[in-house]
């Protein structure tokens, strides 16, 4: 992924270079990249267009599937960061690199950008690239990972096939890949298939796992082998609850210096939640104004939460719904709510019904970041249904979160299962980067009015 960045970064930022070369020339061309900061302006019209790519989620490779799904993508987000970098430059005429640059510079950025994208697209999806992955099991937690690989074909992971100790299942396809011999074969396997890497992916292992066969493969080096719940996590972002264990909860401790870590967290949460308060005022105000116009009743819904460590807490929204909403007891709420008020429909929308828990943040109930919280209720049944669910409470809740980002809006046992997936991939990787990148894409949802957070 890094690695993309740069190259795009590098094309779009010597699409612009060249474009200052045809538009003044080799003679005047040098004067302006260097007398007039031309390098800089460059500079910062790639930083722009790399932001629309982020924005049109031409980074997720999940998205990015379907090769016209992703050329429509590069289009618009090209013409959004032009557009940007025009206002820009009407506001600004200093940054301007030349007149006439931009002009030239897009069809050329265009150009090379589709050009690489098709080339990184087709490269990574043709099944004789990529690193060979040889899967050991052939139970349901094998297929599991197999399939998660193969919905991902952009990722550059290609399934050589399945190895097993059952010899009934030798030739039968799991999914798509067949298992292509037994664990005793696995080392003239690796050799015969030029395997890259294992994943072992077995559920009961005991007496079954080739361990004196994995650890001579391990030691010569030639293969990487992983655990498949690890690998799992890897490519999907989220912790598979078939494959969890006890252990994942008894060795995920944090020592002293990730609890420094998580002081500065908090603090940085605090402080991201303070400027956010004191910015919506005015929003604060007028949303107040609207909710008691439409409909009587509190302009503020309050609602008991489970919090960190199973402690509860006095949730505070903007009231999206009519006061009578809960006349027969705890629903949960969901897509298209009819209980919902035309006011309610317009900020939950946008998320303003959510600012009010800034004050939840400011007194120590919530992070800015982390799991939802959720209501007693659901909690109790949850947590009978799904196992682990109340592991969710190992950190404070978040305004929005890993699981509020990833997966769409639900209101199921099946979309907690789901979302717990994401919640404890997030409780087992959380950190200063992962926040900022949630909080980014947080902001890109609500900007273009997807997800459900």
């Amino acid at each position: 992924m890094i690695l993309l960045i740069i190259a795009e970064a590098a094309l779009v930022y010597g699409a612009l270079i060249c474009a200052v070369y045809l538009r003044f020339g080799l003679i005047d061309g040098p004067f302006e990249l260097q007398e007039k900061n031309g390098f800089l302006k460059a500079a910062l019209a790639a930083f722009v267009c790399l932001a629309a790519f982020y924005l049109f989620d031409l980074y997720d490779f999940l998205v990015m599937h379907d090769r016209r799904e992703l050329v429509l993508r590069l289009i618009q987000a090209l013409g959004l960061a032009w557009i940007v970098l025009a206002f820009s430059f009407y506001t600004f005429p200093s940054l301007m690199l030349g007149r006439g640059v931009s002009l030239i510079a897009l069809p050329i950025a265009l150009t090379l950008m589709v050009a690489w994208r098709v080339s990184i697209h087709w490269l990574l999806g043709h099944p004789d690239f990529g690193e060979r992955i040889l899967i050991v099991g052939s139970g349901n937690l094998a297929v599991e990972v197999a399939r998660e690989v193969l919905d991902r074909p952009d990722a550059g992971y290609r399934i050589v096939g399945f190895v097993g100790t059952d010899s009934e299942l030798l030739g039968k396809s799991l999914i798509n890949p067949r298992v292509i011999g037994l664990t005793e074969q696995l080392d003239e396997i690796v050799k015969r298939e030029n395997i890259d890497r294992i994943v072992v992916a077995m559920g009961e292992r005991r007496g079954q796992l080739p361990t004196n066969k994995l650890l001579k493969l391990s030691l010569q080096g030639q293969v990487n082998i992983e655990e498949g719940a690890s690998f799992y996590e890897r490519i999907t972002g989220r912790v598979s609850l078939n494959m969890l264990r006890p252990s994942w909860l008894i060795f995920g401790g944090r020592g002293r210096q990730a609890r420094i870590t998580e002081v500065l967290r908090n603090v940085v949460h605090w402080l991201v939640a303070l400027i956010g308060a004191i910015l919506s005022l005015p929003i604060v105000l007028v949303t107040a104004v609207l909710i008691k116009l439409e409909s009587k009743g509190p302009v503020f819904y309050k609602q008991e939460r489970v919090g960190k460590n199973g402690r509860t807490f006095t949730l505070t929204k903007f009231r999206s719904m009519r006061v009578d909403a809960e006349q027969s007891g705890p629903v949960w709420a969901s897509k298209g709510d009819s209980r919902t008020t035309r006011v309610g429909r317009i900020i939950r929308k946008i998320r303003v019904d959510e600012i009010p828990q800034f004050w939840n943040i400011l007194r120590g109930h919530m992070s800015f970041v982390g799991p939802r919280p959720e209501r007693p209720h659901f909690v109790a049944q949850l947590a009978e249904e799904i196992p682990f669910y109340e592991q969710r409470h190992l950190i404070a809740p978040g305004l929005t979160g890993w699981a509020q980002i990833k997966y769409p809006y639900g209101a199921s046992i099946e979309d907690a299962r789901q979302k717990l997936q994401y919640d404890l991939f997030y409780i087992k990787h959380h950190g200063l980067f992962l926040d900022a990148l949630i909080m980014f894409e947080t902001i890109k949802i609500i900007l273009f009015g997807r997800g459900a957070q």
